[in-house]
């Protein structure tokens, strides 16, 4: 589930959305932005509160991180790293749990998207899920800093899932974390338990719309992958109508 993301701003955009967030020597990733469907292992801005690096004064500030979690811990990294964390046992699970209590993180997206089982099939039908105002919006996350043995630090992401909404429920069982711009502080903060941001997303703030199966192909970067398709199944239309 949401293996995809798009950010259709610019560097700037972004940044001015987040304006609490200091912006430093952060670039926009040699041209990335817009991105309109970024994967996992691609590098992306998030937003960090690291207060071990800012010990008087913690502030959020946007940094740089590879989507796929890697334990500090970890001698190495498996060949799939998660990108994705589960809420319900993200404080239990030892891949997670350190990260959870003392590095989470924003994920500043336009959108993201999910896949449809099409009874029948084995195709699966994509949408775009994104804001009704179409505003950029943050995605829950935890995050970490591994050092690779040439001694080269990387930081990775995690995206935390909670159960779907009921627009989202429409075409899969579990979203994204979706933050509130009211909760991003203290998503940051160091509460060490923030478990009751992790839950689904009011769903009438929200649209989603089917798009063309283009976007299963990573090279397929343009602004033409979130267009809306014309579904001709009509078991398929009437489920997502009222979300549209």
């Amino acid at each position: 589930m949401c293996r995809r993301i798009y950010i259709n701003r610019s560097f700037k955009e972004l940044a001015e959305s987040f304006s609490f967030a200091e912006r430093g020597n952060v670039d926009d990733l040699g041209g990335r932005l817009p991105r309109y469907n970024g994967a996992p292992t691609e590098v992306y801005h998030i937003i960090t509160q690291y207060a071990e690096r800012q010990r008087d004064r913690p502030k959020p500030a946007i940094a740089i991180a590879r989507w796929g979690f890697i334990p500090s811990w970890m001698d190495r990294p498996r060949r799939q790293q998660p990108v994705h964390a589960r809420s319900e046992d993200i404080a239990s699970n030892e891949l997670f749990q350190d990260a959870y209590r003392s590095r989470r993180c924003l994920i500043p997206v336009s959108g993201f998207f999910e896949w449809m089982d099409i009874s029948r099939t084995d195709k699966k039908q994509p949408y775009a899920i994104a804001m009704k105002d179409r505003s950029m919006f943050a995605l829950a996350g935890i995050w970490e800093i591994w050092r690779h043995p040439a001694g080269i630090d990387i930081r990775s992401f995690a995206v935390v899932t909670c159960p779907a909404n009921e627009m989202m429920a429409t075409i899969h069982d579990r979203m994204p974390v979706v933050l509130r711009p009211e909760d991003y502080r203290r998503w940051l903060s160091a509460d060490p338990d923030p478990g009751d941001l992790m839950k689904p997303f009011d769903d009438d703030a929200m649209t989603m719309w089917p798009i063309a199966r283009r976007v299963l192909t990573v090279r397929k970067v343009g602004p033409e992958v979130i267009n809306p398709v014309d579904l001709s199944a009509n078991q398929v239309r009437s489920r997502i109508t009222k979300f549209r």
